[in-house]
């Protein structure tokens, strides 16, 4: 037989009935911010690809459905609010735990295909909290209803407020937590906001005899996990360095860090080496700013006026500029400019800098160049909508006639791994009269395109005024002139580009060595 249902509660106070449908519109919120907040504390280690949002929004509706079918049931069973604030305490303190140990899952599910890894991530970490939120709903419901006629205007109001929670989670996380605060301190928050709920309901409305040992101690679990992991995010990647900058931003978490000495400084985006730089020589170590300022100073007969799409650190536009030029930069995190400016030599006042979407600009410019750098780069890839048949078309437009794209990329010329440089190659040439591309063979790849008919070298790049740590490397991109398989790729277009499909494989290799690399040792 069924067990029938336990009987309703006393009659509602007017504060608990408020604190009810304020614990809606809390956990709403935390939904979101928690689904938001997931991929980008995942991103460093599996990256931003649509794979990793797939599998971030899946978990998010399958924890909702499991969560209202289980929160149905329990309060079928039992009516007391005592259930429901423990699965909000439980879920706090698991959030809690997310901040220490998202690092070793994820390290743990790269040994994955993208796909797989990212979602076995995802439904570890967050499918038991997003569960236990869930439960909200459907228990909240039943316990404000007293008649069936009163379940309509219930079930509107209830939903209408954990909907604005929603909203105003979403707000939060993209216009105040991401940019101001680490990811990992917005997680502890977000995971301490819901403890301090669940244990003021078990402060001010628990029944008597009902003790407060439980609570405590899974209040005390949440906050030590939370800590720790929050004191762990902040140690340098190796013993030999010290963290001299910390910001957030809305483009990921900046961080430069310096060896003891200061023979190095690395500029890292979302834990992932973004520049290597030599303060003393005031130089950078990284092959693809010579690579970028070299084959522009190439296949140019002079530079007059240059963009550069991407500022990074500035070290190439920065470069242009000291040799006379007029360089205009657009660059979509502001956040960077005094990043740079501190730490990497920056002379934002030497430049045109605008902060914005590169192609925006380059579809609103007028302004003719000699050389277009792009190098919109982050992690594993370059931001997709920069890399169609419509966004070359915009930049050759600003180009003069004799004047040359150069693009910094990763990719593979082996056939059936050569997808994405395959696509890249077949998509310059549907726009641009000549292309070609150097490789030093340890996966930098630089394109070079020119509306005219013939691609001139004016001069060789100048090896001595480089690093010295770099100039092999250079050399070897120098000579390394590749070609790509015929049958290979496609024409990319803003309606058709399915490189993160198809090159996915590749991806996902250089993911783990750039997730691998940056490990705590």
């Amino acid at each position: 037989m069924t067990k029938p249902a336990a009987p309703a509660p006393a009659a509602l106070s007017p504060g608990l009935r408020r604190f009810l449908y304020g614990t809606a519109a809390t956990t709403g919120a935390a939904i979101l911010v928690v689904e938001i907040l997931g991929a980008k504390l995942l991103s460093p280690y599996v990256g931003t690809s649509h794979f990793v949002w797939t599998a971030q929004i899946a978990v998010t509706l399958v924890s909702l459905a499991v969560g209202y079918w289980f929160g149905g049931c329990l309060v079928d069973r039992s009516q007391n609010l005592r259930r429901l604030y423990t699965c909000i305490l439980l879920a706090g303190v698991y959030l809690a735990g997310t901040v220490p140990f998202t690092a070793k899952v994820a390290f743990a599910c790269l040994q994955f295909p993208l796909a797989v890894g990212s979602l076995l991530a995802s439904l570890f970490l967050f499918f038991v909290p997003l569960t236990l939120l869930a439960t909200v709903g459907p228990f909240v419901i039943r316990v404000l209803t007293s008649a069936v006629a009163d379940v309509g205007g219930t079930v509107g109001r209830l939903s209408a407020v954990s909907t604005l929670g929603s909203v105003l989670g979403t707000v939060l996380i993209g216009y105040v937590l991401v940019p101001f605060l680490p990811n990992s301190v917005t997680m502890f928050a977000t995971a301490g906001v819901l403890m301090a709920l669940a244990v003021l309901y078990f402060l001010v409305w628990r029944n008597a005899g009902e003790s407060l040992n439980g609570p405590v101690v899974l209040l005390a679990l949440g906050v030590f996990l939370g800590w720790a992991g929050v004191r762990a995010d902040a140690r340098p990647p190796t013993s030999d360095m010290t963290e001299v900058e910390r910001r957030n931003s809305n483009f990921g978490m900046l961080q430069v860090f310096e060896t003891f000495g200061g023979a190095r400084r690395y500029y890292l985006n979302d834990y992932l080496t973004q520049n290597t730089y030599d303060p003393e020589a005031k130089q950078s170590v990284s092959l693809f700013t010579y690579g970028l300022h070299g084959f522009a100073r190439v296949y140019t007969r002079e530079i007059k006026d240059v963009l550069c799409i991407g500022m990074g650190v500035g070290i190439v536009p920065m470069q242009f500029a000291r040799e006379g030029a007029n360089v205009d930069v657009v660059e979509i995190n502001g956040a960077v400019v005094e990043v740079a400016r501190a730490h990497f030599d920056l002379e934002p006042e030497k430049l045109n800098l605008t902060i914005g979407d590169g192609r925006q600009f380059v579809n609103a410019a007028t302004k003719q160049y000699d050389a277009v750098i792009l190098d919109a780069f982050l992690g594993d890839s370059s931001p997709s909508h920069l890399m169609t048949q419509e966004a070359f078309a915009a930049m050759r437009r600003v180009l003069r006639p004799d004047g040359v794209l150069v693009i910094n990329c990763f990719g593979e010329f082996e056939a059936g791994a050569d997808y994405f440089t395959a696509s890249l190659d077949k998509t310059l040439k549907s726009v641009f009269g000549t292309v070609r591309i150097h490789a030093s063979g340890n996966g930098n790849v630089f394109f070079v395109a020119t509306p005219a008919k013939a691609l001139t070298a004016h001069r060789t790049l100048d090896f001595e005024t480089m690093h010295p740590t770099v100039r092999q490397q250079a050399r070897d991109a120098h000579e390394g002139i590749k070609t790509t398989h015929p049958a290979s790729g496609i024409v990319l277009t803003d309606d058709f580009n399915p490189v993160e499909f198809h090159d996915a494989k590749n991806r996902e290799q250089f993911r783990r060595q750039l997730a691998f690399s940056m490990r705590p040792k």
